[in-house]
């Protein structure tokens, strides 16, 4: 019999007002992995470009490769030592919500941590689909994760749900 995985929904936050962050704290380390689900769009005439830091480390511990495609065309991109996971492309605008998911494998273990993203963006015609791969070197267990906007801040009614993996 295969083995099947559960989800539980941790927490979920709901903007009542524009934010730079949404912030999940106090992780506890009894899941096997996370998944993180942000739907949100820019306040009026920006573009938000999420990202994430994990226990406010803002060291040069994060690594990434990308492929993305945007109908006409694909390309891919990596980076390494940076300061935090940037796992958009083109960005969201004010109008064209997009929708993100990191999934964090084994966050609780004492080795390194890797992260698999997507993103799906729609900035007026000029969007993209994102997925990407990241290292998050770090022998710490993830007791928070802080989703971060490079852009302009999250829109009111973005959410994000943390859940567990059991």
């Amino acid at each position: 019999m295969p083995d099947v995985s559960t989800e539980v929904a941790l927490a979920t936050t709901t903007l009542g007002s524009a934010a730079s962050t949404i912030t999940f704290n106090s992780i506890s380390g009894s899941y096997t992995d996370l998944r993180i689900v942000l739907t949100g769009k820019a306040v009026s005439g920006g573009v938000i470009y999420p990202a994430a830091r994990f226990n406010s480390d803002t060291g040069t511990n994060y690594s990434n490769i990308f492929l993305v495609g945007n109908g006409s065309s694909a390309s891919s991109a990596r980076g390494n030592n940076e300061n935090q996971i940037g796992y958009s492309w083109n960005g969201s605008d004010s109008t064209n919500p997009g929708v993100y998911t990191l999934d964090i494998f084994s966050y609780a273990a004492s080795t390194n941590k890797t992260i698999l993203a997507t993103a799906s963006e729609d900035a007026n015609g000029s969007g993209a689909v994102v997925r990407s791969v990241h290292l998050y070197r770090s022998a710490s267990a993830i007791t928070s994760i802080e989703l971060r906007t490079t852009g302009n801040n999250y829109d009111i009614g973005t959410t994000a749900t943390l859940y567990g993996i059991l």
